[in-house]
C-alpha cells in the first residue's frame, strides 16, 4: 500500500524504519517537524524522524504548520491508501484525516481508553499500572478517541523508568504497524469503540510537575522518580540561603520514619522521611553540578543540609 508517515519523536524511529524497509508498502512521504535550534550555542538539528532517515533517500515535507492549505494539499496530492501517526506533536485536521483511501492510523503509546493525552508512558509508570502498550486506532478528532483496530501489550517492569519503558514501547510499535496495515490490505480490521466511562488522561508534562511532595507514600513518590526520568526529572529543593533544586534519578524505599521531607542521613546514605516510610535516594544531581551517587553528594553537600522541602 501507499503510506504517508508523520511522526517526530524518537518513539516512531523504529516504526518508520520497518516501513521503509517493508517489500509490501511504499513511503510514498515522511512527514516531520521543521528542524530546530537545540542547546546552548542553539545548533539547528533535524528531528529524530529526519536524522534517523538520513541515509534513506527518503522524500521528507516538514512543515511549520501541518493544516495550512498548502500542507494540505500536498498531502491530497500524494493520495496515499494510508497515513500512519506517531509522536507528531501537531494535530491533524479533518481534511488531513480524510485524505487516506483506507484509514488514518495513530499509533499511541498507551491501552486506550487509559492515558488518553500527550504523556502516557509518565501516567502508567506514576500510577503503578501492571501492563501498558501500544495502541492502533483510526484517527478522529477528538483526543486519542478514534475505535481501536489492534493493541499489544506489554508488562511494565517494577525496575522500569520513563526513558526505558519509551524504548521498550519504540520496539513493540513496528510490528504493531505492520499488522494493522496487513488488516487493512485484506479488508478484515476491525473498529472497536472505546469505552469513554473507563478513559483517563495524561496532559503534557511540563518541568514544575517534576517536584516531589515528600506528604505521600513513599512507594508513591519513588514510581514518579521512575517516570519522571529523564523527563521532566523530578527534584526537591534543599533549604539553604538560597533555594537549591536537587534532581533524583532514583530511589529505594527504606522501612523509616520521620516528618516528611526530613532528612534522615546515614553515614553513606541520603535517606528522606515520606509520609510513610523513607526514600533511600541512591543517584542525584544538585543544580548546576554533575550526576552523582548519594555518597559523592553527601561528601561535598553535607553542611547545606538541614531540612528538605
Amino acid at each position: 500500500m501507499r503510506v504517508v508517515f508523520i511522526g517526530t519523536g524518537e518513539i516512531g524511529v523504529p516504526a518508520v524504519q520497518a516501513l521503509v524497509q517493508s517489500s509490501e508498502h511504499q513511503v510514498i512521504r515522511v512527514i516531520t517537524q521543521p528542524d530546530k535550534p537545540v542547546g546552548r550555542d542553539h545548533r539547528i538539528e533535524p528531528p529524530p524522524i529526519k536524522r534517523a532517515l538520513a541515509g534513506a533517500k527518503m522524500s521528507i515535507l516538514q512543515p511549520a504548520r501541518i493544516k495550512d492549505r498548502q500542507s494540505i494539499e500536498e498531502i491530497r496530492a500524494l493520495m496515499p491508501d494510508v497515513i500512519a501517526v506517531m509522536a507528531y506533536g501537531q494535530i491533524l485536521p479533518r481534511d488531513v484525516l480524510e485524505i487516506p483511501r483506507l484509514a488514518c492510523l495513530n499509533l499511541h503509546a498507551s491501552l486506550l481508553p487509559r492515558w488518553r493525552g500527550a504523556a502516557p508512558i509518565q501516567a502508567a509508570i506514576a500510577a503503578g499500572d501492571p501492563q501498558t502498550g501500544i495502541t492502533v486506532m483510526y484517527m478522529a478528532e477528538g483526543l486519542d478517541t478514534g475505535d481501536i483496530l489492534l493493541q499489544r501489550e506489554i508488562h511494565i517492569l517494577p525496575t522500569d523508568t520513563g526513558g526505558s519503558l519509551h524504548d521498550r514501547l519504540a520496539q513493540i510499535a513496528p510490528d504493531a504497524l505492520l499488522d494493522a496495515l496487513q488488516l487493512l490490505a485484506k479488508g478484515n480490521a476491525p473498529r472497536i469503540p472505546q469505552d469513554n466511562a473507563l478513559a483517563t488522561y495524561a496532559p503534557k508534562l511540563t518541568r514544575d510537575d517534576g517536584k516531589i511532595d515528600w506528604s505521600g507514600p513513599a512507594e508513591i513518590i519513588e514510581r514518579k522518580i521512575r517516570a519522571f526520568n529523564p523527563w521532566p526529572g523530578a527534584f526537591t529543593e534543599i533549604a539553604s540561603p538560597g533555594v537549591r533544586k536537587l534532581k533524583i534519578f532514583s530511589a529505594a524505599i527504606v522501612d523509616l520514619s520521620g516528618k516528611p521531607g526530613e532528612f534522615l542521613r546515614s553515614e553513606k546514605e541520603l535517606i528522606v522521611a515520606a509520609g510513610k516510610n523513607a526514600l533511600s535516594l541512591n543517584e542525584v544531581q544538585p543544580e548546576g553540578k554533575r550526576r552523582m551517587d548519594a555518597a559523592a553528594f553527601l561528601r561535598g553537600h553535607v553542611s547545606i543540609l538541614r531540612a528538605l522541602r
